[in-house]
């Protein structure tokens, strides 16, 4: 297991925290990888501070995936990552690898900017504010339309405040757990160059 995060410089923070891991699996090992995996995200989600996990299937026949666990803190995330649980774990299944499991811990929204290999170049500050405009702007003009019907129905929902929390909480969870990840890889070779 590599640990790739920079702890000097994220040492303390309270925010939440993202876990990137990365496993290159053998392939005639990917139907034993696919139900370990289900069992360690179970695991993880046992532990404080868990806030969900995405897991990024290889497309096209590769081997490569990429998992994003949420923890409400650097401690929590720690507290996972050093865990005799997670090691047991990844014992088991440490012979389906093709390369030692990777780690990066990211405070915030950094790790959707975070090069795909260490060779990759840091996107610019401009691509990155572009791309979280361009996915948050849509959502800001769809989602509250959307839950429009719902707040006529229910009208203690459309409350100036409460319409708010949940247009926002919606947003932020389509952006966190579905469209960033996704949009991120499909532009890559531009936000990396």
């Amino acid at each position: 297991m590599s640990n790739e995060h920079e702890a000097p410089a994220i040492t303390g923070m309270s925010e939440s925290v993202t876990l990137l891991i990365q496993q290159r699996v053998r392939h005639d090992a990917i139907g034993r990888y696919e139900d370990w995996l289900q069992v360690i995200a179970s695991k993880a989600a046992e532990y404080p501070g868990h806030q969900g996990v995405h897991i990024i299937r290889p497309s096209g026949g590769g081997n490569e995936y990429s998992i994003i666990i949420r923890f409400a803190s650097l401690a929590d995330a720690e507290r996972w990552t050093e865990s005799a649980d997670r090691r047991r774990l990844l014992a088991e299944i440490a012979d389906a690898f093709e390369l030692e499991d990777r780690f990066h811990i990211q405070p915030g929204i950094k790790f959707w900017f975070t090069p795909p290999s260490p060779a990759s170049k840091k996107p610019a500050a401009w691509k990155q504010w572009l791309i979280t405009t361009s996915v948050i702007w849509p959502l800001t003009l769809v989602v509250p339309a959307l839950f429009k019907p719902l707040f006529e129905i229910v009208p203690v929902l459309g409350y100036w405040g409460i319409s708010h929390g949940i247009i926002a909480a919606t947003i932020v969870a389509l952006v966190v757990f579905y469209i960033m990840p996704r949009y991120v890889r499909a532009v890559s070779g531009w936000l990396f160059r």
